[in-house]
Formats: C-alpha cells, sequence, structure tokens
C-alpha cells in the first residue's frame, strides 16, 4: 500500500510540475531533414549537421511544486559548436504542436545568423542574432511575435526579489523588441531559461592531452566494446584521484553524489562492469578525466591493430606523402599523411560469380551501345579501300594541268574512341563489416558493385581504374590497388576484388587526393573521379568530425580545380546531411537500397559520362 500511494504521488506531483505538452510533442528526427535544408538555405554553415542537444543544469529560480518533484533541473537549449548545430530532441513546451514545430525553424534560422562572437555577452547576442534574422527574413516576424507571446503568457512573475523581477522584466522587453536592452541586470540566481534563444553557456569540450602508455598494457585481458556516440559532454582535465587513501579524508556528504572522475586512458574506458561504465558516461553533465597506468578488466577501445606482414598485402609502395587542410589554422599541411600503396598477395584468377551472370551480360549489351561506332577515316596515305572523293580531287587536278602527288587516296576502317578516364575509388573501411541483410556484408554488395562497373566499363573500351582505401590515421593511409589505368580487365582483377577485406578508417580528403595523382597521369580529356562510400570522413584523430568534413571539401575542390569531375555514390541513409556540403546538390547521389547498388552504379557511370561527352 504505501509503495502504491508513493507512486501515486510521484505521478500526481510530477504532472503538475511539468510545464510540459506530450500531446503537442514534435520531435527532432521527425523534422531533421527539412531543418537541415532551412538551417542551410538560409546561410548557416553548410558544415555543420543536425543533432541532439543535451540536457545541461540550471540555477534558475523554480516553483515550489518543481523543487518538491525534483522537475526543471536540467533544461534543453539550443546552441552550435564546431561540428554541429544542436537542438532539443524534442520540443513540447507548448500546447499548440504548430508553435513547437515553428519553434524549431525560428532556432534554425537564429542559429544561421549566429556568428560565434565569444566576446560578446549571450544576452546582448541573443538579442543581435534575432534582430538580423528578422531583418533578413521578414516573413519570419509573425511566427516570431506568436512565439514570444505563447512564451511570455508561460513566464509568471512571482514574490521574487527585486534583482529577479528586473532581470524578468528586461528579458521581456529584449524578446518583444530584440536590440532594446544593452545588458542584463545583476543578480544573484541565473533566469529563468528562454528556449528561443540559444543557449547562454554552452557545453565546451576540453581536448585531453596524449596520454602515457599504461604500466601493464595487456593486464585486464577482458573482452572489447566500442563507445557508442553519445551526446556532447562538458569535460575538465583533473589530477589522478587517489584511490587508496582513507575514507576519513573524504567529505561525508559526497559520498551520495554521482562521482564524477572516470578514467580515460589512450582511448580507452576502463570500468569493471562496461554498462555501468556508458550509463554513467551518459548522465554526467561535466566529466573529469586523468592519465593512470592501471587497467581494469573492461576496456572500450577505440584502436585497431594493423595485421602481421605475413597475412597482409604486398606493399608496392609506400614513400608517396600527401598534403591535408587544417580547417582551424586555415593552412594546408604539407607531406602530412603517408600512403602505402599494397595489392593482394597470390591472388588468382577467377570467373565472374554465377550469381552475376544475368546482370552482366545485360550491362555489357547496354554499354556496347555507348562505344563509338566504327568510322571511316579519309584521305590515308594507305587503306583498306580507295577513297573516292580524294582520287576524283586529284583526277581533275591533274586534268587541269595541276603537279599534285598521287597520296593520301585510301580510305581506312578504324574503331572511335571516347576521350575518357575514370577512376572508381572504394571506401574499404570497418563499417564495410556490418550486415546488410541476414545473407550479405556491406563489403559483399561493394564487391559485386566493383565486379558489374569493370565488366561494363571493359564493354565500352573506357580507361577506367579502382582503387580502395583505408586508413590508420594519417600513417598509414592504404591504398590497395585492384586495376591500374594500364592493366586489362581479367580474372586476375576479379581475383583482387574477391581478396578485398574491411580496413581501419575513412580519411577521405587523403583517398581523394591519392587518385587524383593517379587520374594526373592519364591523358583523356575528360577525367571522372567516382566515390564509393558508406559513411562520412571520419579517423581515430581530430579526423573525426568537422576537422575530416573540411579536408575532404578542400581536396574536392582541388579536384575540380584540376579540371576533373568528383561525384559519390553513398549507401549512407544521412547522406544529405553533409554531403551537399562536399560535393554540391548535383555532385552525389544516396542509394537507399544497399542491395540496388551493384546493378545502379554502372548506369550511374553511363548517366554521368553521357552528360559529359
Amino acid at each position: 500500500m504505501e509503495e502504491h500511494v508513493g507512486g501515486w504521488w510521484h505521478d500526481f506531483i510530477t504532472r503538475h510540475s511539468e510545464q510540459r505538452h506530450p500531446e503537442a510533442a514534435v520531435a527532432l528526427a521527425d523534422i531533421q531533414q527539412l531543418l537541415g535544408i532551412w538551417f542551410r538555405a538560409l546561410g548557416g554553415d553548410g558544415g555543420l549537421e543536425i543533432a541532439t542537444a543535451d540536457a545541461t543544469l540550471s540555477n534558475a529560480r523554480r516553483s515550489l511544486l518543481q523543487r518538491m518533484a525534483g522537475t526543471q533541473r536540467k533544461t534543453e537549449l539550443a546552441w552550435r559548436d564546431e561540428n554541429a548545430l544542436r537542438l532539443p530532441p524534442v520540443i513540447d513546451i507548448f500546447p499548440n504542436p504548430q508553435l513547437n514545430r515553428d519553434l524549431y525553424l525560428w532556432l534554425g534560422a537564429l542559429a544561421a545568423m549566429d556568428d560565434e562572437s565569444t566576446d560578446e555577452p549571450w544576452f546582448r547576442h541573443n538579442q543581435r542574432i534575432s534582430r538580423r534574422a528578422l531583418e533578413r527574413f521578414p516573413g519570419l516576424r509573425d511566427k516570431y511575435l506568436d512565439l514570444v507571446q505563447a512564451h511570455l503568457e508561460q513566464r509568471k512573475l512571482g514574490h521574487w526579489p527585486a534583482d529577479e523581477i528586473a532581470q524578468e522584466q528586461a528579458i521581456r522587453r529584449a524578446l518583444i523588441e530584440p536590440g532594446s536592452m544593452d545588458a542584463l541586470p545583476p543578480s544573484r540566481r541565473m533566469p529563468v531559461p528562454v528556449p528561443l534563444w540559444l543557449h547562454p553557456n554552452p557545453p565546451q569540450a576540453t581536448p585531453m592531452p596524449a596520454a602515457e602508455p599504461p604500466e601493464d598494457p595487456g593486464a585486464g585481458g577482458g573482452k572489447v566494446k566500442e563507445l557508442e556516440e553519445v551526446a556532447r559532454k562538458q569535460t575538465e582535465k583533473a589530477e589522478t584521484q587517489d584511490s587508496d587513501r582513507g575514507l576519513i579524508t573524504v567529505r561525508m556528504e559526497n559520498i551520495f553524489s554521482w562521482g564524477e572522475h572516470v578514467n580515460v586512458d589512450r582511448g580507452t574506458e576502463d570500468e569493471d562492469n562496461d554498462e555501468r561504465a556508458d550509463e554513467v558516461a551518459r548522465d554526467l553533465d561535466k566529466i573529469s578525466v586523468t592519465r593512470n597506468g592501471k587497467a581494469a578488466k573492461t576496456r572500450i577501445r577505440f584502436d585497431l591493430d594493423l595485421p602481421a606482414e605475413a597475412e597482409d598485402d604486398e606493399i608496392i609502395s609506400d614513400d608517396l606523402m600527401l598534403p591535408e587542410w587544417d580547417w582551424k589554422k586555415r593552412q594546408l599541411l604539407a607531406d602530412h599523411c603517408r600512403v602505402v600503396e599494397l595489392v593482394a598477395r597470390d591472388a588468382q584468377a577467377i570467373a565472374l560469380p554465377k550469381r552475376l551472370d544475368r546482370t552482366a551480360a545485360k550491362l555489357r549489351s547496354q554499354f556496347q551501345a555507348l562505344a563509338p561506332a566504327r568510322v571511316w577515316h579519309r584521305a590515308r596515305p594507305d587503306g583498306e579501300e580507295v577513297d573516292l572523293d580524294a582520287y576524283l580531287r586529284y583526277r581533275t587536278d591533274r586534268a587541269s594541268g595541276c603537279q599534285v602527288a598521287a597520296d593520301n587516296l585510301y580510305r581506312q576502317m578504324n574503331a572511335g574512341a571516347r576521350d575518357l578516364a575514370c577512376l572508381l575509388l572504394a571506401d574499404l573501411s570497418l563499417s564495410t563489416d556490418t550486415w546488410v541483410n541476414d545473407e550479405s556484408r556491406v563489403l559483399d554488395v561493394i564487391q559485386d558493385s566493383l565486379y558489374l562497373f569493370a565488366e561494363s566499363l571493359a564493354a565500352t573500351g573506357d580507361q577506367f581504374g579502382i582503387y580502395g582505401f583505408s586508413s590508420r590515421k594519417r600513417d598509414p593511409i592504404r591504398i590497395h590497388t585492384i586495376k591500374t589505368f594500364e592493366e586489362t580487365y581479367n580474372g586476375r582483377i576479379r581475383g583482387r576484388i574477391r581478396a578485398l577485406t574491411p580496413g581501419y578508417y575513412t580519411r577521405l580528403g587523403a583517398g581523394i587526393r591519392y587518385a587524383a595523382e593517379r587520374l594526373k597521369d592519364q591523358g583523356a580529356g575528360r577525367r571522372l573521379l567516382l566515390i564509393l562510400t558508406d559513411g562520412k570522413p571520419n579517423d581515430l584523430d581530430q579526423y573525426e568530425g568537422r576537422y575530416g568534413i573540411e579536408d575532404t571539401r578542400h581536396a574536392i575542390q582541388s579536384v575540380r580545380n584540376l579540371g576533373f569531375h568528383p561525384f559519390c555514390v553513398t549507401i549512407d541513409q544521412k547522406g544529405n546531411d553533409y554531403l551537399p556540403h562536399l560535393f554540391g546538390s548535383s555532385g552525389y547521389v544516396v542509394i537507399r537500397d544497399p542491395m540496388e547498388l551493384p546493378g545502379q552504379l554502372p548506369l550511374l557511370y553511363a548517366r554521368l559520362t553521357a552528360q559529359q561527352h
């Protein structure tokens, strides 16, 4: 009975303390694609993705019911960082779902105006970008005023101290007329959060210094688990805590608080209970990180080991160095990435897999129609037949008394040729080891795509090369040679395709720069770089996030400056979020069903080359 009454009381007090309207809720997941288009159309940074914002602690005044229920301690506000525009996962603060949806759109417009002026107080900064958004997009004014009116009805003044009342009145006036208030009156307490503005103090991550290797790298020897993506947390560096000190030195009130110290060592999370480590990381608002040399039974690892040399592909070359773009420094770092070129050891010649015979025959028939028709080359010194036009001109000139030589009187039938070269660059990162269905991995789909692509292009006579790539930081960038431009497509090339295995990470900028070096050697007038991938650029170091996106974008622009035509084919369902920033609106395609990729890739090539021909 006691538990029943307690549960009833908890539900009652929580329901009456929460200022939420779940029946009118709008989820970010339902509007995320629209918001991405909206944000970029209004001038927002194309390199930012749309992501969820983590709830942060608020020191604002709470009502008696909220304090009793323990609610409203955290709030979800929007902010942007170098990687993403972060928005609340659900907005349900208004009873009207249209208002909740309009709030998402307003926050997107506000973030598009944000120039990240870190030296400007948040109160003045939010007013300035609000006024800027309303001036640039007058059509937003009615929606904004409706949001302000609905929100002001929720901001009820109570019997507050004079300083808090003055602060609240300043916020109200700033909402109604952005730019009218220069500064927020001082108060001992933070004001009630403003969901129409960006976060006044968004979480900022602190980079960790390089860690010392643990005393016993092999200790623990337990299972390995990958850490899943979590919301952005605020971090701080801290001194190593001494777990052996006596209880007498610990403040007793800390015994019942959340433990905020997390051991992080060389990209590993040391914790005896891996599920608990994951839960704690998600619940904390700020994570303190230090270094120590201890290992635990379970370790969440982010690194991968390279295979032994005897089991790895054969190294062709390892001395090519490539640059990389540092978007923060606005500088191209020369000789930053080392390329290791590999080829499959002892790849045996094989026939085309039987399951692809029918599709390959159909594609070969279609692609043979793309090959230029055989044409007569006239006025040749020798050839298959006499060129009647040239001979008649010769006899006419002689009859008129002109002394002309009896040469170039034949014609020769030769096959035409398309002045075109294509390099297919395939992403062979670890993610290709995931399963598409119960029978096929992503890598299996990529292999079938390469088979059919090569069969099709061999039918046209076009020059083409096929390479795969993966990376493990900037050294090495592993380039797998599948078919060079000089090689003829045959059973051995098919054997190399079959020998492909999942690699490591996706340093896409380096892969693109390597492909450009190979295309430079081709004399064709039109050169196409076709990129096949299943996800975003990423690697173990800072390449994850905005750094990798901007380096890839710089590499693509460099390829275009050379006169080449880059085009991306991806099976990443989130590709529309970042590929327009990299390749432009017409420089990529997202294949929704990965199983359709093998048949679609050759046809896509046919359309691309038809446009260029």
